[in-house]
């Protein structure tokens, strides 16, 4: 057992001690059979919320409909969950109601699938009845019981079955992506939030192009924003190594440019996408307009972007075009080190001390003169040091006067 469920122990066996079965469940069980990094661990139990709340003095009711209760032990917070089973589902998303039990078999059996539903004791026993291990090791992704039934419950759970694709690597069981293909439609019912937060993971896996292959095969792309008229587009991002992205900004970005998106800032508006990320994307694509090749980054270029985006625009643009991403990053960043200035920031002169060497009122020529010195400086026309510049500037309105 490793540290992340060691550090969580002393919340089980206070529950244990106090009369009541607590195991640790879901992703975090996952995720340790899978040598995975462990984020978050999650309790189950047969306590209910109220006796939970009871035997420990830090908890913060979240959930208490659900059965949930946040327990602080050691600074750290828990999710303590009470067994429960689902009543009918509400929109194709949510349990209309919630029933509390003491059994950990019907809180497992009401699970997506099988690799989510296996538990794990403060021994390090697994408790696993609808055979998750054996799914993990064969990786593969099944739902359990009828797959039918665990999508017309949340059809979110199609999504996440191939964002997990992405994620894992894993391969979707037979019936289980029968019952994508069948029930997609299904997808109208979830909010487009939902959905955006399952596609940026599925674009953030080191499997993606594998997931991009299913969304397609499964007509899942049909019931996402902007994507209808997309299938050979979409096809194509199968073939790209997804994982050279490293933000959620380039993976967007490079999604919009193979997809070939018209009306950029509209198509992210319809994912519900934050105003800064919308921005980050339309800067990005703006550089890759004016850069084709490696050649075209020139310093007036770099500098009109930015360090930032300099380097997101060239991941994509190698992406793109095939070429190795990781040894023109490296090229680009010394070009960026280069630089005399890297933004205006860097200049050795502000526009108060321009306005005080001239003796006049600022307006817009003191603009003018700033740009005109960034242009200089990095033509190396004059060196980033104020009493070069001050000379240069004299020397110049000198020059004009005679001219």
């Amino acid at each position: 057992m490793n540290e992340p469920f060691r550090r969580a122990l002393g919340v089980i066996r206070t529950l244990k001690q106090h009369g009541y079965e607590a195991y640790f469940v879901g992703g975090s069980v996952r995720d340790y059979l899978l040598n995975r990094p462990i984020d978050d661990v999650d309790i189950a139990t047969s306590a209910l919320p109220d006796e939970v709340m009871a035997i420990f003095p830090k908890t913060i009711p979240v959930g208490l409909k659900h059965g949930t209760v946040v327990v602080l032990h050691d600074g750290v917070p828990y999710e303590v969950t009470t067994f429960r089973t689902e009543g009918t589902y509400e929109n194709y998303r949510r349990p209309e109601s919630v029933t509390f039990v003491r059994s950990l078999y019907q809180d497992l059996e009401r699970r997506d699938f099988t690799m989510n539903a296996i538990a794990m004791d403060d021994m390090g026993q697994f408790i696993d009845p609808f055979d998750g291990q054996m799914a993990i090791e064969k990786r593969i992704i099944r739902t359990v019981g009828a797959a039918e039934d665990r999508f017309s419950e949340d059809a979110l759970r199609m999504m996440r079955a191939i964002r997990f694709v992405s994620q894992l690597g894993f391969q979707l069981e037979e019936e289980t992506k029968q019952a994508i293909i069948e029930q997609a439609s299904l997808l109208t019912h979830i909010s487009v939030e939902r959905k955006t937060v399952e596609f940026e993971k599925l674009m953030a896996g080191p499997f993606a192009a594998s997931a991009f292959s299913l969304l397609v095969e499964t007509n899942v792309f049909l019931y996402l924003p902007g994507l209808a008229e997309k299938r050979e587009w979409l096809q194509q991002l199968s073939t790209y190594e997804w994982p050279v992205l490293t933000s959620a900004a380039e993976r967007w970005s490079f999604l919009v440019y193979v997809l070939n998106i018209e009306h950029v800032a509209s198509f992210l508006r319809q994912w519900k996408l934050s105003n800064r990320l919308i921005k980050d994307v339309q800067a990005i694509l703006h550089a890759l307009s004016i850069v084709r090749s490696f050649a075209d980054w020139t310093k007036e270029r770099l500098y009109e972007v930015g360090a930032a985006v300099a380097l997101s625009a060239e991941a994509v643009r190698s992406l793109v075009n095939g070429e190795n991403g990781e040894e023109n990053g490296q090229a680009l960043r010394a070009k960026l080190a280069s630089l005399p200035i890297q933004t205006r920031q860097d200049l050795a002169v502000t526009g108060k001390e321009i306005i005080d060497w001239y003796g006049r009122k600022g307006g817009p020529w003191v603009e003018e003169t700033l740009q005109k010195l960034e242009q200089s400086v990095l033509a190396g026309i004059v060196e980033n040091e104020k009493e070069r510049m001050k000379a240069w500037l004299k020397w110049n309105q000198t020059h004009e006067k005679n001219c």
